[in-house]
C-alpha cells in the first residue's frame, strides 16, 4: 500500500472513530435512562381540584424531561416578555402572574359544587389555564370554561376533558 493510500485509510479510520465517539456521547445518556425523569422544572402551578372519577388518567401537565428544558426556555422568555412589551401586562413577564392565578382558580373550585362528580387538574402557564380530566356531564365543559375565565388576569382557558374515563383522553397523560 502506498503512502497516500495509508494516509487516506487512517483519515477514514480517525473520522469513523470521531463519529462513533460523537454518537456514543449523544446517545449513551438517552440509552442509559439519564435525564428521563419527569419534573415540573419551571414550578408552574399544577394541582388537582376534584377526584370523584377514580380511573381518570392524570394529565402530564407542566412535567417534562430535562432534555426538553432548552427548547422550552427560549419560548418562555420570548412569550413571557412579549406580554409586557405589547402593554398587556404590568409585570415584566406573564409567568409572574401564574401563582396568583393558580390560587384564585383553586379558590373558585373550592367555592363551587358544580364539579363534585369530576376528576380535574389545572395547569397555569403565562396567564393561560388548562383544565384537564374527566367530567360527569357534557354541560360541565362550558361551565368549566366560564368558571376559569372569570378569574382576573386569565388570558386564555383551554378545557381538555372527556365524559367519563373509558375513552382515550384528549390530553397527554403522565406515564
Amino acid at each position: 500500500m502506498d503512502k497516500m493510500a495509508r494516509l487516506g485509510a487512517s483519515v477514514k479510520t480517525a473520522h469513523l472513530q470521531f463519529v462513533l465517539c460523537l454518537i456514543a456521547g449523544v446517545a449513551l445518556p438517552a440509552w442509559s435512562g439519564e435525564g428521563d425523569e419527569l419534573k415540573n422544572w419551571f414550578n408552574d402551578p399544577f394541582f388537582q381540584v376534584s377526584s370523584a372519577i377514580a380511573a381518570c388518567p392524570v394529565p402530564l401537565g407542566p412535567y417534562m424531561r430535562e432534555a426538553e428544558i432548552k427548547q422550552e426556555e427560549h419560548g418562555r422568555v420570548e412569550r413571557g416578555t412579549s406580554c409586557w412589551m405589547a402593554g398587556r401586562c404590568a409585570k415584566p413577564n406573564a409567568y409572574m402572574y401564574d401563582a396568583d392565578i393558580g390560587k384564585a382558580v383553586r379558590d373558585k373550585f373550592a367555592q363551587s359544587s358544580a364539579f363534585s362528580g369530576t376528576s380535574l387538574w389545572v395547569t397555569v402557564k403565562r396567564k393561560f389555564v388548562w383544565v384537564e380530566g374527566c367530567i360527569a356531564d357534557a354541560k360541565q365543559e362550558q361551565a368549566l370554561q366560564n368558571l376559569v375565565q372569570s378569574v382576573p388576569e386569565v388570558e386564555h382557558v383551554l378545557v381538555n376533558v372527556m365524559q367519563g374515563s373509558s375513552k382515550k383522553p384528549p390530553y397527554e397523560v403522565r406515564p
